[in-house]
C-alpha cells in the first residue's frame, strides 16, 4: 500500500517535506521509474468544522424516537455517510443464518457505529468512511465537500427543515 508524501517545488524538483518522507519514499518508489504527480487541494478547516457544528446542533434536537438510535453526535454523523453512500463495506459468507446472527451480535458489540444486517447466511457490515483531514485514508477536498451536502440533507429531512436551516446558528 502506498501512502501520500507531500512535497515542496524548489524550482527544479519536488523535495519531500520531512525527513521521513524520505524513508518513506525510498520503500515506494524505485529509482528511475516514471511516476504521475497530481496536485491535491486540501479542504478548510472551517468547512470541517461547519459540518460538525451542524451535526451538534441536529443531534441535540433529535426527536425521542430517534434519540435512542444516536446515542451521540458521533453516531448521528456516521449513520449519515452509510446512508448516503459513503461507506466501507464488508459481506461474510457465514453458511447458515444462525451463524449470521451471532456474528452480527459480535461485529455490533465490538464496534457500535457499524451498521450490520443479516441476510440469510450472509452478515453486511458497513463502516463510515474517514472524514479525519490528515491521514492515508482521509476524504480528499471533493468527496468531503459532497458527502457533507449530502449528510446536510440526510439529517435535515429527518428533522423536517431545510438545510439552510440547519445550517444557521441558534435554528432547530
Amino acid at each position: 500500500m502506498s501512502f501520500p508524501v507531500k512535497f515542496k517545488w524548489d524550482g527544479t524538483r519536488m523535495v519531500p517535506l520531512h525527513p521521513a518522507a524520505e524513508r518513506l519514499c525510498a520503500k515506494q518508489f524505485v529509482a528511475g521509474n516514471v511516476y504521475f504527480l497530481q496536485e491535491v487541494t486540501e479542504r478548510s478547516l472551517s468547512s470541517h468544522s461547519q459540518e460538525f457544528a451542524f451535526v451538534n446542533r441536529a443531534w441535540a434536537t433529535l426527536p425521542s424516537e430517534l434519540a435512542e438510535q444516536f446515542p451521540t453526535p458521533d453516531h448521528l454523523r456516521k449513520r449519515a455517510l452509510i446512508d448516503c453512500g459513503f461507506y466501507h463495506e464488508t459481506i461474510l459468507d457465514v453458511g447458515t443464518n444462525a451463524g449470521a446472527l451471532r456474528v452480527a451480535a459480535y461485529i455490533k458489540g465490538e464496534d457500535t457505529f457499524a451498521y450490520v444486517v443479516v441476510r440469510g447466511p450472509l452478515v453486511v457490515k458497513r463502516v463510515a468512511k474517514s472524514q479525519r483531514m490528515h491521514g492515508h485514508d482521509r476524504m480528499m477536498k471533493d468527496e468531503f465537500q459532497r458527502s457533507k451536502t449530502a449528510i446536510l440533507e440526510h439529517i435535515s429531512a429527518m428533522l423536517g427543515v431545510t438545510p439552510e436551516e440547519l445550517l444557521a446558528k441558534g435554528t432547530t
